[in-house]
């Protein structure tokens, strides 16, 4: 049966699972819900792209590019314009968290970062305590500019080590030694302490499961309170994948991979760190707010070339949550926004089914999961029980352990959150099931065209 439902729902669990392809502050308040009745949406995260690298990494396909000239003054000053713009747009009270992201944006001089802080203190309260963060790629370049971005404003750092092992690095692309990548966190924790997240990546070429473990445990000697994790995933037209493709590099089959995942959290957890997400660990309450501000489904204002936005556009007399896409050559965006104030080139106006989507499928992300005073945020008429409650299909995830729904509300079983993929599908079925016959009642009730 579960097989069946995975076969009928693909393809609205890939239209779901689209729109959060991109891919986290100051204390948060549950005040999701206020967009839902009209309200003003008063609080918001902030994304900001900085798209330029050095180079391209060997397995990335991200929105990046490699820059001919040195237009950081055009850039900040355009970032600021359209930060302006949507902030104006959103009318926003407060930004929660502020996340510089890429790209490289340790490649953006410290001045840059300054700026759009301040365009951002003009036109919002961003607090003293707000969580502010940088990703940064932990060449002797970027270890050099810490202090000074610490200057302008950020207090936390994201570091990409991805490796620890030498050769892999080079197999991957990163313009970095392992050895720098771990002074570069060591600096970091000097600076920040408890403020600082590195990324690492399993899968890798030639990568075993033991060798897996050695190097987390060498990496666990030496980081902070916050560690993620991803899986190496083969995109089509990287140089990696024309790699595998043709024989010259061998990647680890499915289940080893599945077993370094496993690996890595019981190896985690045994060093104090508390899985909040998928990919995510932390000790000592060091999990990322503004990366909880997406899954939370809370409202964030994407700026940059091709940086995603959710947010209600008050300032036009919006009343429901907008999917924002800007545009994502930086050329054209630098144009764009030079022209209007903004680069934005896509948006779509998310109805109740599809915001209810984006809730279910982000919040089962968390270890939490979704508690029933946040779903009813926004679905007041159809609790969590109601919608998920009778279905025979979820029914089995229920009974074999994977799901979980109870007093506290849908979250994943340890076990299962592994599985959550495979287990969408089945959930966003019964979501529409649900939903629609609903949504068709309120038309109808209306007196709206049906």
């Amino acid at each position: 049966m579960i097989q069946h439902t995975l076969r009928a729902s693909r393809r609205a669990v890939s239209a779901a699972l689209r729109r959060f392809s991109e891919t986290s502050g100051g204390e948060i308040t549950e005040e999701d819900g206020l967009e839902r009745t009209g309200s003003p949406a008063e609080q918001a995260s902030l994304y900001v792209h900085w798209p330029y690298c050095l180079r391209r990494c060997s397995y990335c396909n991200f929105n990046k590019y490699i820059s001919r000239e040195d237009n950081d003054h055009i850039m900040t000053e355009c970032i600021q314009r359209e930060t302006e713009t949507l902030l104006r747009l959103s009318q926003v009270s407060c930004i929660t968290s502020v996340f510089f992201g890429g790209g490289t944006p340790s490649l953006a001089h410290p001045s840059t970062i300054a700026a759009v802080l301040q365009t951002v203190s003009r036109w919002a309260r961003l607090s003293d305590k707000a969580e502010v963060t940088l990703e940064v790629n932990p060449t002797p370049v970027g270890k050099s500019k810490l202090e000074d971005y610490c200057r302008a404003g950020v207090n936390r750092f994201s570091i990409g080590v991805q490796s620890l092992q030498d050769e892999d690095l080079k197999i991957l692309g990163r313009d970095h030694s392992s050895h720098q990548a771990l002074q570069t966190v060591e600096e970091a924790r000097r600076l920040c302490p408890g403020r600082v997240s590195v990324d690492v990546m399993f899968g890798r070429p030639k990568q075993s499961v033991e060798s897996w473990e050695n190097e987390l445990s060498e990496l666990l000697r030496v980081c902070d309170d916050h560690v993620s994790l991803y899986q190496l995933t083969l995109e089509r037209g990287t140089r990696l994948f024309k790699q595998v493709l043709g024989g010259e590099v061998t990647v680890p089959a499915e289940d080893v991979t599945a077993e370094m995942y496993r690996c890595a959290r019981r190896t985690l957890q045994q060093r104090g760190f508390l899985q909040y997400e998928v990919s995510n660990f932390a000790r000592h309450k060091a999990a990322s707010h503004h990366n909880t501000s997406y899954w939370k489904g809370r409202q964030y204002i994407g700026v940059g070339p091709g940086a995603h936005g959710r947010f209600v556009p008050l300032g036009e007399g919006g009343v429901h949550r907008e999917a924002r896409t800007q545009t994502l050559e930086p050329d054209v965006w630098i144009r764009e926004v030079r022209q209007r104030g903004h680069g934005t080139r896509r948006r779509i106006q998310l109805g109740h089914l599809e915001l209810l989507e984006e809730v279910l499928v982000m919040g089962l992300r968390m270890t939490d999961g979704i508690n029933h005073e946040h779903w009813e945020m926004f679905s007041p008429h159809l609790g969590l029980r109601e919608v998920f409650g009778t279905s025979r299909e979820v029914q089995e995830l229920l009974q074999s352990g994977q799901l979980i729904l109870d007093d506290r509300g849908l979250r994943c079983s340890w076990d299962g959150l592994v599985l959550l993929d495979s287990m969408l599908p089945a959930l966003l079925v019964e979501l529409e099931r649900q939903i629609g016959p609903s949504l068709q009642r309120d038309h109808h009730t209306d007196g709206s065209p049906h």
